[in-house]
């Protein structure tokens, strides 16, 4: 548990320095670091696959996968149509060597994952003033619930939420990670009002309240859809790259399903807006 404790702290982190450091700098490098976590995450899969020596596929996903964070929504229909029509010809032409349910995982995969984590980069071109703050509530909204419902499951938890698939998950840990959720995300806009901004941002609560309450079952679904990929497939982690957590697509699996969430709650929802008598 110390070693899953330290890996997540600095974690956690490494994410806001990276988060604040890049839109201050060099904005473009938000993109090149979901480009990166994506290539990461279909690097792990492919490998757990035993697909790592068949280039004819291994590479189209890389480059795709890599590439799709990077461009804008037109380019990307390119990306998706050159990467689909490569994977398909290798396919075809060493159909004897691959089974069409790894190409599954591998295109599905390839499509869902750098889409969605491109939704971090959506969230900071939404509001040049708030957009570090919406990227985080993204990944917390996930990483959140997660550790709640870690550390309820080891102090309460009796009941499997769904044995087949997770084993180790409780309904327990599942309510306790979604109270925790909930007060953290609605703290976390009273210090962005209060500290950060000294309260010249005025909070929505309900929205954040949306973000939190909504936000913890939409990551559990993200983390127990992959644990089925995984048990689908036979793979027991993605990797080890973080000690105490697996590998990249361990640690963000629920991140690509909460990123896309926030994104359409934010888009059409207020979440923070300048305070009544403040100016500019």
């Amino acid at each position: 548990m110390k070693q899953r404790i330290i890996s997540g702290a600095v974690l956690v982190l490494f994410c806001v320095a990276v988060v604040f450091f890049i839109n201050e700098t060099f904005s473009f490098g938000l993109n090149l670091v979901a480009g990166l976590i994506s290539f990461l995450s279909i690097f792990e899969l492919v490998k757990a696959l035993g697909l790592l020596n068949k280039w004819f596929v291994c590479l189209p996903s890389l480059v795709a996968a890599f590439a799709i964070p990077l461009f804008w929504s037109k380019d990307m229909y390119l990306v998706y149509y050159l990467f689909a029509v490569s994977i398909f010809c290798a396919l075809i032409l060493y159909h004897k060597e691959i089974s069409f349910k790894e190409i599954g995982v591998l295109i599905s995969m390839t499509v869902l994952i750098p889409s969605a984590l491109r939704c971090l980069v959506l969230l900071r071109d939404m509001n040049s003033d708030y957009g570090a703050y919406y990227i985080l509530l993204a990944v917390f909204c996930a990483w959140v619930a997660d550790s709640g419902a870690y550390f309820a499951g080891m102090l309460f938890g009796k009941h499997k939420l769904c044995p087949d698939i997770s084993p180790k998950k409780t309904w327990e840990g599942f309510i306790g990670g979604w109270a925790v959720n909930v007060v953290i995300i609605l703290l976390s806009g009273l210090f962005v009002s209060r500290v950060t901004y000294a309260g010249t941002v005025e909070v929505h609560y309900w929205t954040l309240f949306l973000i939190g309450f909504v936000g913890a079952p939409i990551s559990v679904l993200g983390d127990l859809s992959f644990s089925l990929v995984k048990r689908s497939c036979h793979i027991k982690d993605f990797g080890q790259v973080i000690p105490g957590h697996g590998g990249i697509l361990d640690r963000f699996d629920s991140v690509i399903f909460t990123a896309p969430f926030v994104f359409l709650i934010t888009e059409y929802l207020p979440l923070l807006s300048a305070a009544p008598g403040v100016t500019g």
